[in-house]
């Protein structure tokens, strides 16, 4: 028996979270264990959203009661303090021999969102099943879950000293209205030219997730218990929360924890060193795409200011290049890290972060994956 699990027409071993809802999202009744599951279609996102979309098509009755399902415990997340980082995707098109004939965004859609939500609702009630008995009292049992520490108060002020510069207020005296402020100000940003550069910062504000043997909780998704059980193919974390789960599941004794604690921190460990992979290999590829458009003009957004250059960014492909001040010839700029912006000392002239500009592609360095541009007037 093969082990990809949405093949359809196939029995599939796998561990199941079953849970019966009423019209309002609320649990009616749940139950997690071993099952062979026998798949009878496969969407893609695609084919997903269109019937979410049209109404029309096999199943879409089906998938329109998940979808709204899905909304209300997205609003219930949000208004329980999750905060929303819906940033798009780079994703590439490759050839035969897998070289980038072209680069897009992808956009999270409602499809996205309406497995994003199930996920989420597994993973919770897996932790919360594992971490709390039938009087909602701690049982102390060993798990491993997925935490999220709260956010550093000074990266927090520095960003609310940030994002003011450009008109924006945040609000940080407590949890509750901090989550408030950062997704008032993820949505307000969206399509402006400082967008990317805001929320990323937002982003590297944050705490970074870990996992862990105690349940301390994860501030982003607004969670008091949450694991990851829901991708058992490609994170070993998963595996664990399995083999814990039926380790319960069959009324064994709680094991030690020293064992799980050295697994969820090698865990954590090798995300970290997969998450920089990713990013390296996005931009490896982002500079190979752009190595075919050498002396081309494109027009980007200034993305990032600093006593050197700036970078810019082309939103239709998310690539960033450098455009170093020595290389500006018209005059000699400065750097003024209050407005984020380079002045002509001569002429004036400024190129401010989020400002739209013309540039050509002059350089790209696959080694160090890199980019340079030249401004266009």
């Amino acid at each position: 028996m093969a082990f990809v699990p949405l093949r359809p027409n196939e029995d599939k071993y796998t561990f199941s979270a079953v849970f019966e809802m009423n019209d309002k999202a609320e649990i009616i009744n749940q139950w997690f264990g071993r099952t062979v599951t026998h798949s009878d279609r496969r969407f893609t996102y695609e084919e997903a959203q269109e019937r979410i979309e049209t109404g029309e098509g096999d199943l879409a009755e089906e998938i329109l009661v998940l979808d709204r399902l899905a909304k209300i415990m997205r609003e219930e997340r949000i208004h329980n303090g999750a905060i929303i980082f819906d940033r798009m995707e780079v994703r590439f098109n490759l050839d035969e021999n897998n070289e980038p004939i072209g680069v897009y965004m992808k956009v999270g859609k409602d499809s996205n969102h309406l497995i994003e939500e199930f996920m989420l609702l597994a993973n919770r009630k897996v932790s919360e099943y594992i971490s709390l008995n039938l009087k909602n009292e701690r049982t102390n049992n060993t798990f491993i879950y997925r935490i999220h520490e709260d956010p550093d108060p000074a990266k927090l002020e520095a960003l609310k000293e940030f994002v003011s510069t450009f008109g924006y207020k945040m609000n940080i005296a407590n949890t509750k209205q901090t989550t408030q402020s950062l997704n008032k100000l993820l949505k307000d940003v969206k399509g402006k030219g400082e967008e990317n550069m805001i929320e990323t910062l937002a982003m590297r504000s944050m705490s970074k997730a870990v996992y862990s043997t105690e349940p301390i909780g994860h501030y982003g998704l607004g969670f008091e218990y949450y694991t990851h059980f829901t991708s058992p193919i490609r994170r070993y974390p998963d595996v664990i929360a399995h083999r814990l789960l039926q380790h319960y599941l069959d009324g064994a004794n709680r094991p030690t924890k020293w064992k799980w604690k050295n697994r969820a921190k090698h865990s954590s460990a090798r995300e970290r060193l997969a998450s920089d992979a990713e990013r390296d290999s996005i931009k490896f590829m982002q500079v190979k795409f752009m190595e075919k458009h050498l002396g081309e003009v494109f027009e980007g957004v200034i993305s990032g200011v600093a006593e050197f250059g700036f970078w810019v960014q082309i939103p239709e492909n998310g690539a960033e290049g450098l455009i170093k001040l020595r290389d500006l010839t018209d005059d000699s700029y400065l750097y003024d890290a209050k407005t984020h912006a380079v002045y002509g000392m001569r002429t004036g002239k400024q190129y401010q972060l989020g400002d739209v500009v013309k540039i050509k592609v002059t350089k790209a360095n696959l080694i160090q994956k890199q980019l340079d541009f030249k401004i266009v007037e």
